[in-house]
């Protein structure tokens, strides 16, 4: 059985980002209905005792859905953290700058990419192949799939900040960007290129330990 994520920061200590009422939203009940409707799904099927990252790459319809927004909203809630810090790991940065051609142009094609993002979904910065880039995917959909290893993402659903910014998804992301944990994403980083798609399952596997 599944079990929601603890998160490892004190949910009212976000200022004027994102308030606690967002959090006992998004995480107390999206993301713990995730949690729920994946337990109800596996159960009694070839999935019941499988990892959480197997699932999502081998499932299909309802059970894909909550398995991937599981993960998705687990690795969202670890990009962020409530001091605002602008600092990135030099080797990160330089991957940045490399391609991208600059930290600026990279934050502004983030936020660019990520407005962009019709309706309800999720906007990434991916490693695969030795290269960084941008993904977009829709509802729960997530670049695991695609072997693609996630470094950063941003849920861009409304539900993630229409308490605190209602519709105004260019201010949300303004504030993301300031409260992005570089020291993550950085870690993130590192493990892809050292042990690519592992590295996933890793992550996964310590936040749900297969019992």
């Amino acid at each position: 059985m599944f079990e929601l994520r603890k998160l490892p920061y004190d949910t009212g200590a976000f200022g004027d980002f994102l308030s606690a009422e967002t959090f006992s939203y998004h995480h107390g009940k999206h993301h713990q209905t995730y949690v729920n409707n994946l337990n109800n799904l596996i159960k009694d099927t070839e999935f019941e005792n499988k990892d959480l990252v197997s699932i999502v790459k081998g499932s299909s319809g309802g059970l894909f859905n909550n398995a991937a927004q599981v993960y998705n909203h687990d690795f969202y809630f670890d990009c962020i953290q409530p001091k605002a810090d602008d600092s990135c790991d030099s080797n990160l940065k330089a991957a940045l700058e490399k391609e991208f051609g600059s930290f600026e142009n990279f934050k502004a094609e983030f936020i660019k990419g990520a407005t962009g993002v019709f309706g309800s979904g999720w906007f990434w910065l991916v490693y695969k192949d030795g290269k960084l880039e941008f993904v977009s995917t829709s509802n729960a959909a997530t670049p695991i799939t695609e072997d693609k290893i996630p470094l950063l993402v941003v849920d861009v659903w409304e539900h993630a900040y229409y308490v605190d910014h209602r519709n105004a998804r260019p201010a949300y992301l303004e504030k993301f960007f300031s409260h992005i944990n570089w020291g993550f994403v950085a870690k993130a980083y590192e493990w892809a290129v050292k042990e690519g798609m592992h590295s996933v399952s890793f992550y996964a596997n310590e936040l749900h330990p297969v019992k």
